[in-house]
This record gives structure tokens, C-alpha cells and sequence, in this order.
């Protein structure tokens, strides 16, 4: 029970990767705090703040829905101070909440170029500087960002420029604050999966029902997570971890559990790095 009395504040905790993440803390006690915009389920994603925060209590947790959309400072620096009100301080940020749109250059409209900028990069820097002053105070504070390594070839960017840029922009604030905050003892991390992960809004965003088929659960992602905060902040910072590789050092050797992938799974765009072959066995 490490994440016992733990306060976790995860954006976009409502559904998917989030979701499973809220559960995963739950099971060991943690207060967590659901900060969302969805108070209403939408038309194609279930789930909801509310829903979510029901589901924590009845897996062992505390539960605080807040209402945020995470575009919004002013807002996130609300849902910050709310989990400190309620909970008395702040163990751990996970920078969970996306904007995903898998789309070549020409056919990415404006709207949708500046929602994932919004979402991506503004959105988890904000929300991560609103929440360092309570970190600091914390006896192994963490942040942890769902973005991917930063690996500085054609092949990472060439099908998705804008969402590539987006989500590179998150691992950059993994880096970067890693490096700034190192001396005050508060980690940052980033997580990224090796295949796509089955989620409501990856079954909405990506079209080709043969990509969606060739996914993990979502549960890989929590396990990582509870690898990646249980540690010791101080000697634990500044990595880009792989959700099978990280798992096969923590003695995962069926993957199976999280889903069968085929040999000729989702690897595309960025989702496996060109110096991590993955785990010895196949999952």
C-alpha cells in the first residue's frame, strides 16, 4: 500500500488511461483528484468526473471530481488548490489529459492544430507550474507526463507533424524541469506505450478498425505508473520509460494479460523507440 494517504492529482481522469490510472491508486488508498471537464457523458466517450470518482471510493480511495479544463490556468491552479484544501498537499501530478488527431499536414484544420497545442504542451505546463510550490513540500513528489522519448528522426514525424509536435512539446517539459527542479528532490517522468492503447477516445480518433484491434489494456499504463511514483523521486527523474520494457524490469514476463498483440501489432508514428528493441520475450 506505498500510494496510502498519497494525494494524486490526474487531468483527464474521466476515462481511459486516466481512468485506469485513478483505479491503480485507489486499490492502495490514495486521495485522488479526478480534474476534468467532462461533467456530462459525451456522445461517443462514456464517463464522467462524477463517475469516476465513484468508481475510485468503491476500489479504496478518496475521490475529489473537480471540474477543469485543463486549457484553462486559472482552472487548473483552482483544481490544484482544491486538492491541497481538501487533502492537505500534493504527492503527485500526472499530466495524463490529450488532444489526439492522427492526421497528415494538409488535412489538419486550425481548430484542430490549436486544441492540441492547447491541450498538449500549454495546457501540462500550467497545470505542472501550479502545482511544483505544493510538490516541493511533499516527502516524494512526482510528475509524470503520457508523452513519448525524444528521438530526433524523420520517421517519428513524418505521418503526424502537428500531433508529433504537441506531444514532443510535453516531453520537452519532462526534460526540461527535470533538469530544473533536480537539486529540490521532485521527479519528472515521462510514460509512452509501445502499441496503442485501447481507449474510448483512440476507438473515436483513429478510423481503421484493425489499428484499434492491435492494442494493450490500459491497465499496462497504471501498472507503469505505480512502477514510476513508488520510487524514490531523487534517483528516479528525467526518464522517457517504454511501457513494456519498464514493466519486463519490473518482472512482467507474460503480456498476455494486457492484451495479445500480433507480430504485426500498432508500431506505427511513435509508439516503439529506435534504441528500445522492447523485453526479450514476445507479449
Amino acid at each position: 500500500m506505498k500510494l496510502a494517504q498519497k494525494t494524486i492529482l490526474i487531468s483527464g481522469a474521466s476515462r481511459g488511461i486516466g481512468f485506469e490510472i485513478a483505479l491503480r491508486a485507489a486499490r492502495d488508498g490514495a486521495n485522488v483528484v479526478i480534474a476534468a471537464k467532462t461533467t456530462e457523458p459525451h456522445r461517443y466517450l462514456p464517463g464522467t468526473i462524477y463517475t469516476a470518482a465513484e468508481a475510485v471510493e468503491a476500489a479504496g480511495g478518496k475521490a475529489l471530481p473537480v471540474i477543469m479544463d485543463v486549457r484553462d490556468e486559472q482552472a487548473s491552479a483552482a483544481a490544484v488548490q482544491a486538492a491541497v484544501e481538501r487533502f492537505g498537499g500534493l504527492d503527485i501530478l500526472v499530466n495524463n489529459a490529450s488532444s489526439i488527431s492522427v492526421a497528415r499536414t494538409e488535412a489538419v484544420e486550425p481548430k484542430r492544430y490549436d486544441l492540441m497545442m492547447d491541450i498538449n504542451v500549454r495546457g501540462s505546463f500550467f497545470l505542472t507550474q501550479a502545482a511544483i510550490p505544493h510538490l516541493r513540500k511533499a516527502a516524494n513528489p512526482h510528475v509524470l507526463t503520457m508523452s513519448p522519448p525524444l528521438v530526433w528522426e524523420d520517421r517519428w514525424f513524418e505521418n503526424y507533424v502537428a500531433y508529433t509536435m504537441s506531444k514532443y512539446g510535453m516531453s520537452m517539459i519532462t526534460q526540461g524541469m527535470a533538469a530544473e527542479f533536480r537539486d529540490e528532490g521532485i521527479a519528472f517522468n515521462s510514460l509512452w506505450p509501445r502499441y496503442g492503447i485501447s481507449t474510448a477516445a483512440v476507438e473515436f480518433a483513429v478510423a481503421d478498425a484493425e489499428q484499434r484491434m492491435r492494442c494493450r489494456s490500459p491497465a499496462i499504463m497504471a501498472d507503469c505508473f505505480y512502477a514510476i511514483v513508488t520510487k524514490p523521486a531523487r534517483e528516479c527523474t528525467g526518464n522517457f520509460f517504454i511501457d513494456d520494457t519498464l514493466m519486463y524490469e519490473e518482472g512482467v514476463r507474460d503480456f498476455s494479460i494486457y492484451g495479445t498483440i500480433p507480430d504485426d501489432g500498432w508500431r506505427t508514428g511513435m509508439y516503439m523507440r529506435a534504441d528500445d528493441p522492447g523485453p526479450p520475450e514476445k507479449s
